[in-house]
């Protein structure tokens, strides 16, 4: 009779968040925010550092072998950052370009897997790596941000210096048909929160089924990914404000964090 009433709670959290704009799960990734925050993106309800997508174009090889172009996809993951996503998909006419993560702040969990799932499929490659603008150099971020809102091509090359992928990255980067991951990264787990984007913050009881439900929802979307479910409890394993892991590259190939060199 308990475990029946447990699973009808969890089955209503699980309608009630579908009905709440504001259930989600936001990351604070240690050692990743930015020092300047770029203006809103969006209209009403996009914060400031909303991930934004845009095409970059490097030299020879810049991107891997055989690769000059990419989509960078820099900023947090936020509610509506998955339909940016689509929006420059469909403008490469057909272009299959890896996709180069670099998520910073709080971002939303739920829609960080949506875009690993638009990234699969698409049928896309991905990695993580900071882009750099070149018509960027010496303005400040507000002014690159003007310059790359309309998508590009911009003239970059990428970098990896003190580059973290932390959760919202791993879970993008999921989606990635390949996915590899530069030797100088680190990727950096942090614990979880439930957040209300429009209003005070939801009661302790249901932010905790929330956080369940969320938990074996991004279990059963990284398992269909190929990736080891278990780093949802290393995750759970730190909690709310807990001391964020490094996963060392030693347990990435094994984690299937990335996929195997061809």
């Amino acid at each position: 009779m308990i475990g029946a009433r447990k699973r009808a709670d969890r089955q209503g959290m699980s309608s009630t968040s579908a009905r709440i704009v504001s259930g989600v799960l936001a990351l604070v990734a240690a050692g990743a925010v930015q020092a300047q925050q770029r203006p809103p993106i969006g209209v009403f309800g996009s914060p400031p550092d909303a991930m934004i997508f845009y095409v970059a174009h490097g030299t020879a090889d810049s991107c891997g072998p055989g690769c000059s172009d990419w989509i960078a996809a820099e900023g947090a993951v936020q509610w509506d950052s998955y339909k940016r996503l689509i929006a420059i998909l469909d403008r490469q006419a057909g272009r299959k370009l890896p996709v180069v993560i670099h998520s910073w702040g709080v971002s939303n969990l739920k829609v960080a897997s949506s875009l690993g799932r638009i990234l699969r499929d698409r049928g896309l490659d991905a990695t993580a790596g900071t882009t750099e603008v070149a018509a960027c150099v010496g303005k400040p971020d507000a002014e690159c941000f003007t310059l790359k809102r309309p998508g590009g091509p911009l003239d970059a090359k990428l970098s990896v210096s003190d580059l973290i992928c932390d959760f919202a990255c791993v879970l993008a980067l999921a989606g990635g048909v390949h996915r590899s991951l530069p030797q100088a990264a680190k990727v950096v787990l942090s614990g979880r929160s439930v957040r209300n984007r429009l209003a005070a913050n939801i009661p302790a009881a249901q932010r905790e089924s929330l956080t369940e439900y969320f938990g074996e929802q991004h279990r059963k979307y990284l398992h269909e990914m190929g990736i080891a479910p278990d780093l949802v409890d290393i995750v759970d394993g730190i909690g709310e404000g807990g001391r964020p892991i490094v996963i060392p590259s030693s347990d990435w190939a094994r984690m299937h964090i990335v996929t195997p060199r061809e």
